[in-house]
């Protein structure tokens, strides 16, 4: 028996977004500005939003969340969704978690009757800041991990590498936003996240292909992706610019080694030398 029409794909986001009570927002971050531009005038009063978007701007000069963009382009209330929960695992009906940051309560309550499911599991905190940089962090880590795998190391070598991408993910959040909590790191956003990035996400991917080819980022995007952008390395390079600026490159050596081999044409294999300064 044919099933009941519940829900109905709209391509115009005009229309869409007047009628909407919940925004779900999921893009690559740099279309942030335009898409919001074309939303604004047209949200329907009392519209809250959540963004699934892994990434950080830095055009303003420093480090502003996404959420926090979105918010101030659409000045409407905005929480965030991030986990372990790569496509091809959700699209197979596989079990997976995601964590909400949100600050309002009933918000929380509303994300966790759209989101949660059996193979779907939702859990809520009340730390913004912390699961958004998880979510944009992580795929730098995830990059190293890519360029280990390049290299053949094994096991020993990817975790050390996801723990000091872990210890630099929690300093940069601690060192930059109020409110960190040590515990959201151990959320699905978290070390969750990181460990499925490190091993199964495309950045990891795309990283191992860059090192076992000798092809740019770029090249390998286009021919690996099928039209999807990578967020590693648009996000290293954001972070490297504020951490440049501040004189503060030494105290994230990991952070700073991805950028240095995917951007300043340092060789992959240095990539050990330059953690061991840690």
């Amino acid at each position: 028996m044919p099933c009941a029409l519940t829900h109905i794909a709209c391509p115009d986001l005009v229309v869409t977004t007047k009628t909407a009570d919940v925004l779900i927002i999921v893009l690559p971050h740099q279309f942030i500005p335009k898409v919001c531009g074309q939303m604004k005038s047209h949200i329907k009063p009392g519209a809250i939003a959540i963004s699934l978007i892994k990434g950080l701007d830095a055009s303003t000069g420093g480090i502003q969340l996404v959420s926090h963009q979105i918010e101030t382009l659409l000045n409407v209330e905005v929480s965030v969704l991030m986990g372990a929960n790569l496509a091809e695992d959700v699209a197979q009906d596989q079990f997976c978690e995601a964590t909400v940051g949100t600050l309002n309560a009933a918000s929380g309550q509303l994300y966790c009757e759209i989101f949660n499911r059996p193979s779907f599991q939702i859990s809520v905190v009340n730390d913004i800041a912390s699961v958004e940089l998880c979510g944009a962090l992580k795929n730098i880590v995830a990059l190293a991990a890519g360029i280990s795998d390049g290299l053949g190391y094994g096991a020993s070598t990817k975790a050390a590498i996801l723990r000091i991408g872990l210890v630099e993910m929690h300093k940069f959040a601690s060192s930059y936003y109020h409110g960190v909590e040590l515990s959201t790191f151990m959320e699905s956003c978290g070390v969750a996240d990181l460990i499925a990035t490190c091993y199964g996400g495309r950045n990891r991917r795309v990283a191992e292909a860059f090192v076992k080819t000798g092809k740019s980022i770029d090249v390998l995007e286009a021919e690996m992706l099928n039209g999807q952008k990578l967020q590693g390395p648009h996000t290293a390079h954001e972070l490297s610019t504020i951490l440049k600026k501040e004189g503060k490159e030494s105290e994230y050596p990991l952070f700073t080694a991805v950028h240095k081999i995917c951007f300043e044409g340092v060789p992959p294999q240095d990539l050990l030398k330059l953690l061991a300064k840690l």
